[in-house]
């Protein structure tokens, strides 16, 4: 059954206003995407389907809400795109939140509490994992992107309730044999990354036969096809040789080229069974009545592209009037955040376009200088294809060389005492500037500059100074509020142009606070005296008998000077 109900209703257990009988009504579902109810209706309901109303349909999961959008109007029947009213927090804006430190459930809480105007939404997570996220005037939608980003997971959408789940799904042991018991299925595949040979190499170009050159350098795939797919990987190592060395600091240089080939071929070897075969997307016109919801494991047969594996289902298409699924998707891919790492790619996109509106760059002297530099070498600099690494050499032939860079899959590297030299400086595919000197004329960021470290400004918005002590604890912060300290037991001070110079207990009351120039205090502990506009002081007194006993111990007040 699918009803109609007002613009802001949020309890579906009625019939609501109105029971549609629409011509057409498919539930489109993607795991981490697109979540929406297209539908068709007749043109008599014209003055009912009308803008931001809720239609409640029947789906895999029960009931769910979706809200009418963009109708389009033709001479027979109304059609729209409704998206499910988790698509209302696009309207929920954060202006400022920091989420430090948190697991997921409490992430989600702390942002679902900061919108400006009150969210209609109940968060929950499973996820243990410890993030922060700063978030400064981004829509609660935008920020639950981040958080799938940032802390994993997968997106559950139950009309107002809003979970990331760890795993989604459920194991109801369905099995799909490629064209055999099924002839409807498709099969999208993507052979780009597929290897069954593999030459790996690893620290400092170690092979599998560095020590022993009786053992091949290869890891082959249990698979084969009728051309082979091979290819060399360049993998990057965390073994430290310093773990190998002796009480006299002498490595054992035999045990530590056998940990770091024992290391390369246990990655190559997962490497190859992850790619041995094509990517696949297969799409499913059937109902299959053991699936329940996007997650849902099944087994794959495809013996063409000799592919058993387990998978999960990423997307489908229901029909709510015959109650039945139209399409599934699945494959062995890893799902992505599909519509909305689409919608945090054209968000930075924008932020990026925005600031380089705002700062203009303007080549200087050094600049030019260095643009020279580099302009003069041209004709002294020679490009090698070195097997699995690019040499870019100042002469030839290239063990003659003084000024090399080499680039590979780890990245490129940058050496001024020939190719058998020390590569001082690096730039890693993972992102890492590694370099002992960085002399950099003009460097922008959030901004620093010289010895001036800026936080903010007109054109990069708001900047932070974080704190930590030894434990990773904040106990310090800067940022467009002013400067909050905080001490062990939750308490904390504030100093900024609005509250001036306060204190607050762990519950938030302010106990202390300066307003102009007096000071206001709910409890004061003095240990000695108090003057009092110079002229009056409050002391400590106590008065002895002849015995040497106490008989009065209490306050006095004196003149300035008196005794």
């Amino acid at each position: 059954m699918i009803r109609l109900f007002g613009t802001t209703d949020t309890d579906f257990s009625t019939n609501g206003d109105l029971v549609l009988q629409p011509l057409r009504a498919v539930i489109v579902k993607k795991d981490n995407g697109s979540f929406y109810l297209d539908i068709d209706i007749d043109i008599s309901y014209i003055n009912d389907f009308t803008q931001n109303r809720i239609i409640v349909a029947n789906t895999p999961q029960g009931n769910q809400a979706f809200r009418i959008g963009n109708v389009k109007k033709t001479k027979n029947k109304l059609t729209a795109k409704c998206n499910h009213v988790f698509y209302d927090s696009q309207n929920y804006l954060i202006e400022d939140s920091y989420v430090y430190s948190k697991n997921c459930n409490d992430a989600l809480d702390h942002l679902n509490s900061a919108t400006s105007d009150t969210s209609p939404f109940t968060t929950i997570s499973d996820i243990n994992t410890i993030n922060s996220y700063r978030c400064v005037r981004t829509s609660l939608f935008d920020a639950l992107k981040v958080v799938v980003a940032r802390w994993g997971g997968h997106i559950v959408r139950d009309n107002y309730t809003i979970e990331v789940r760890n795993t989604i799904g459920a194991d109801n042991g369905v099995v799909v044999r490629y064209a055999k018991n099924l002839k409807e299925i498709t099969c999208e595949e993507n052979w780009n990354d597929v290897i069954t040979k593999i030459l790996p190499t690893g620290t400092d170009g170690i092979m599998l036969n560095s020590l022993d050159n009786t053992q091949s350098p290869y890891i082959v795939s249990d698979i084969q096809y009728s051309i082979p797919y091979t290819k060399t990987i360049d993998f990057t190592q965390n073994i430290n040789s310093d773990d190998f060395e002796d009480e006299d600091g002498n490595i054992d240089e035999e045990a530590y080229k056998q940990a770091l080939i024992d290391d390369l071929r246990k990655q190559a070897t997962d490497y190859l069974n992850e790619n041995k075969v094509p990517k696949v997307l297969y799409t499913l016109n059937a109902n299959l009545e053991k699936i329940t919801d996007v997650g849902d494991i099944i087994e794959v047969i495809d013996e063409r592209l000799n592919i058993n594996i387990l998978t999960n289902l990423i997307g489908y298409e229901y029909d709510c009037i015959l109650d039945k699924y139209k399409q599934l998707e699945f494959g062995n891919f890893e799902p992505q955040l599909s519509d909305l790492v689409n919608s945090i790619t054209a968000n930075t996109t924008d932020a990026i376009k925005e600031n380089n509106n705002a700062i203009k760059i303007t080549l200087n002297d050094e600049l030019n200088e260095a643009k020279q530099n580099i302009l003069g070498m041209l004709g002294n600099s020679y490009v090698i294809y070195d097997g699995d690494k690019i040499l870019v050499v100042d002469s030839l032939p290239k063990e003659t060389a003084t000024n090399v860079i080499m680039i590979n899959s780890g990245g490129i590297a940058f050496s001024q005492s020939g190719i058998n030299g020390t590569f001082n400086s690096a730039w890693l595919i993972n992102g890492t500037l590694d370099m002992q000197n960085i002399n950099v004329i003009n460097l922008v960021a959030d901004m620093i500059k010289g010895g001036t470290l800026k936080l903010g400004s007109q054109t990069n918005q708001s900047g932070i100074l974080e704190l930590y002590n030894n434990s990773n604890t904040l106990i310090g912060l800067m940022d467009k509020d002013g400067l909050k300290m905080y001490g062990n037991d939750g308490s904390y001070v504030v100093m900024n142009d609005t509250e001036g110079f306060a204190g607050y207990d762990a519950n938030d009351n302010k106990i202390f606070w300066v307003d102009f120039d007096e000071l206001h205090i709910k409890k004061a502990v003095i240990e000695d005296e108090i003057t009092l506009s110079n002229k009056l002081r409050f002391i400590p007194i106590t008065i002895y008998d002849g015995n040497n006993q106490i008989v009065n111990d209490g306050i006095g007040l004196v003149a300035v000077g008196g005794e």
